[in-house]
């Protein structure tokens, strides 16, 4: 009986160092060009790009699609161009499945600026609170980024492209709120959001 329980253990064994060979894929891809910018484990290596690591899988294959399909614009157009949607797929749970981190604030008192809109937006300018829709704690949903932890520049450069109706993808409700804000509430959501964990 030892002998059928320790063969059975370990041909479980064997079976679970067996890689899954969606998730060798999504490496591959990961290492032969994601890692350039965002990082083999999804932390960018610039601040000019996005962290993907704990984003949303069904978000990434989302901006993915729209990449390759030309509705959102810009560098990663052609690096999706090639990518079919089991990749994409593969490539949002990868990137899910890493570990978030976040940023240190510095400037405290700009960071509760920055806490106040975006737990209570800006009702004198029609700002609504960012919590609304990304969620209390920053997390997203499968439709909306996780923002926690993202990079300050990047959450800069992504409020004013809405702004600017740069962002040509889903930006119909991010021009609503980004055209309401000032410089100094852009600077100071970031500095907020960056620090969330």
């Amino acid at each position: 009986m030892n002998k059928i329980a320790g063969f059975i253990i370990l041909a479980l064994t064997v079976g679970s160092v067996v890689a899954d060979p969606v998730t060798e894929r999504a490496k591959e891809i990961v290492n032969g060009k994601c890692h350039l910018c965002h990082g083999k484990d999804g932390e960018s290596s610039s601040a000019i790009y996005p962290r993907l690591a704990g984003q949303h899988a069904e978000y990434i294959a989302k901006q993915l699609s729209d990449f390759k399909a030309g509705r959102r614009k810009g560098t990663m157009n052609e690096m999706a161009a090639d990518l079919t949607e089991e990749e994409m797929a593969a490539l949002g749970k990868y990137f899910a499945e890493k570990p978030p981190q976040s940023h240190r604030v510095r400037d405290k008192e700009f960071e509760a600026v920055g806490y106040y809109l975006y737990h209570k937006g800006n009702s004198y300018s029609g700002v609504a609170a960012c919590k609304s829709c990304h969620g209390e704690e920053g997390k997203g949903t499968q439709n909306l980024p996780r923002l926690a932890g993202q990079h300050k520049r990047y959450l800069i450069s992504q409020l004013q492209d809405f702004n600017k109706r740069n962002r040509t993808n889903d930006n119909a409700v991010m021009h609503s709120i980004a055209s309401k804000l000032t410089e100094f509430e852009i600077q100071a959501l970031a500095n907020y959001i960056s620090g969330m964990n």
